[in-house]
């Protein structure tokens, strides 16, 4: 759980700041295009954080 917690910290950062370049790359620059490509960011990383937790716990 707290590889999860610490994956996500770093997979949803990079995830949301991803998304909101593409947002502001693609002309959507109002504050609500910002903040809902943020917060997809930051939600898609959850998945993302718990398939990559799980691989390294097999690894181990």
């Amino acid at each position: 759980m707290w590889l999860t917690f610490i994956l996500h910290l770093f997979i949803g950062s990079t995830l949301a700041g991803s998304a909101v370049i593409a947002a502001l790359v693609s002309g959507q620059d109002t504050f609500g295009a910002i903040l809902v490509a943020a917060g997809a960011g930051f939600i898609l990383a959850l998945p993302v954080s718990w398939m990559v937790a799980k691989r390294l716990r097999g690894l181990s």
